[in-house]
């Protein structure tokens, strides 16, 4: 009777990893830093829930600039009706109302969380919202989702409110800085573009000037395929 062969001693000891789970992981490692100026405020809230259930670490900035469809003075209405929910004996013990833009933000992306779970709660950890785009964010590319921007979504003709405006309206006291410090940090940020202009012209200058130097050596890097 014919057995099958045994299995080696090292089978079972050897670590389970791949090509594809150190691109999962690397992947996990990654912070989506999304600007959330022109997005409507529920559609985006609803991506980004679902992407940090499914493990991402997802950082939301300006969060001043998304939008509310429907005209401002409804939205305002809808929003002081939520501010005289609390509890009659001790408001103190909840629910609490948020007047800051990004905590506005997180309450809304929290809502469509199971937050009172563990799996809820990591998720919620692993998102982060700011009013402004404050260092380190400011320095580094941001994405928008295209899925959840007005000008894709809502029709030209149908009004829209600034959540920047209603939260300054309901109690938000830092409208006027993050304002100032915007427009601080869009000054250094046109200086820092002019300076990388300069150098990509600088570059392609000096490119030009080499090519006829170096045109034996680039025949025969693109007759092996290293240049294409």
């Amino acid at each position: 009777m014919s057995s099958l062969p045994a299995t080696p001693a090292f089978y079972h000891e050897q670590p389970r990893s791949s090509f594809f789970s150190l691109i999962m992981a690397d992947r996990f490692n990654k912070v989506l830093l999304i600007d959330g100026r022109g997005h409507l405020l529920g559609r985006l809230a609803a991506i980004v829930a679902k992407q940090v259930l499914l493990g991402h670490k997802v950082v939301i900035v300006r969060c001043e600039g998304i939008n509310i469809s429907g005209n401002f003075y409804r939205n305002k209405l809808k929003y002081l009706a939520f501010l005289r929910k609390r509890m009659n004996t001790n408001p103190s013990r909840g629910p609490y109302h948020f007047r800051a833009p990004s905590r506005i933000f997180w309450r809304t992306v929290r809502g469509m969380l199971p937050h009172k779970t563990k799996r809820g709660q990591a998720a919620l950890e692993r998102l982060k919202v700011f009013d402004g785009i404050p260092p380190p964010y400011d320095k580094r590319k941001r994405v928008v989702v295209p899925a959840a921007l007005k000008i894709v979504r809502l029709k030209p003709s149908r009004k829209f409110a600034l959540l920047g405006r209603l939260a300054h309206e309901v109690g938000w006291k830092y409208q006027a800085i993050t304002a100032t410090l915007e427009e601080k940090r869009k000054e250094k940020a046109k200086l820092h573009y002019v300076k990388k202009k300069t150098l990509v012209k600088l570059s392609k200058l000096a490119e030009k000037n080499v090519e006829g130097k170096i045109a034996k050596y680039t025949d025969v890097l693109k007759q092996y395929g290293v240049l294409v």
